[in-house]
């Protein structure tokens, strides 16, 4: 702890102060060769060949990672690297804020170019009650991703652990699709994922209930997530639906195929206005996370 604490605080430091590098991210070249594997193993899709690619995706880079932060000096600069670049914070504000943003000016179009970018359901024909809200369960789901489960793993493992997880994220967004081409490939991608993902998911849970309506968000999250399709999102977006007292769910267009999705959440549907709100609920969960390593920290000197 008395390591991993510093080198967390400096991480997200870094990400607040940096955001997200603009050029020679190390996950655009880790997106190549995932595109490359792909082209390659997945040309008779099975989960064998999707298993496959993701070990040698993910396994030669995470071992890597473990062997550079053992060096004297250079291993712990290296893992408050490897944190700062998979960490989302300010990504999420970049991405976010401008939609909320074109929204206040009346500018519906440029709202939907915006959101197409960060979410994958068809943006062409939202209205403002539909990019708001398409916007917010972003927010809340990638807040969970980009920031919690990452911190999450550092804390357990490391570097390597971060990277690990990172990296299985990415080829989760990347491969984990019930279509045709990615449903069998996919597979390993988007289970591993989901295991990854289930400790953290529960703690953002939590930590969004306690940073908004607690009582709305903690109902929320017990009565409407196991309704959900995602055993991961779920949580998180009812939680954090309901600490908001905003209403989320229900229907969306994915790749031209409507989809009924349960209802989360409690109170009004979102307005622009919100995603400011659901962003400022992600800052409250970080700084509860924060203050709470500070102080298991004190209390190990104690």
């Amino acid at each position: 702890m008395s390591g991993l604490l510093p080198a967390t605080l400096l991480a997200v430091l870094l990400d607040r102060l940096l955001g997200e590098p603009a050029r020679w991210h190390p996950l655009i070249g880790f997106g190549r060769l995932a595109h490359y594997l792909e082209r390659r193993l997945n040309q008779q899709p099975s989960i064998s060949k999707g298993t496959l690619a993701w070990l040698l995706a993910v396994m030669p880079l995470t071992l890597m990672t473990y062997w550079l932060a053992t060096l004297p000096w250079f291993g712990w600069a290296f893992s408050v690297l490897c944190l700062y670049l998979c960490l989302g914070g300010q990504s999420l504000v970049a991405h976010a804020k401008p939609i909320a943003d074109a929204l206040l000016s009346a500018d519906l179009p440029l709202a939907r170019e915006r959101v197409g970018r960060i979410v994958s359901r068809d943006t062409g024909q939202l209205d403002e009650e539909g990019v708001a809200r398409a916007t917010v369960e972003s927010v809340l789901e990638n807040g969970s991703d980009a920031i919690f489960a990452a911190l999450f793993w550092f804390l357990l493992l490391g570097a390597p652990g971060v990277v690990l997880y990172r990296l299985s994220n990415t080829l989760d967004a990347m491969w984990g699709y019930r279509t045709p081409r990615f449903l069998l490939f996919g597979r390993a991608a988007a289970k591993i994922d989901d295991a990854l993902n289930y400790l953290p998911a529960r703690l953002v849970a939590l930590s969004y209930s306690l940073c908004g309506n607690a009582i709305s968000g903690w109902h929320s999250w017990r009565t409407q997530a196991p309704s959900w399709d995602s055993p991961n999102a779920g949580p998180v977006m009812a939680a954090g639906a309901g600490a908001l007292e905003l209403q989320l769910g229900g229907a969306a267009v994915y790749h031209g195929k409507l989809e009924e999705r349960p209802a989360l959440g409690c109170g009004v549907p979102p307005k622009a206005q919100d995603i400011s709100r659901a962003l400022q609920l992600v800052q409250r969960s970080l700084l509860l996370w924060m203050l709470i390593l500070v102080l298991l920290w004190a209390l190990t000197y104690v």
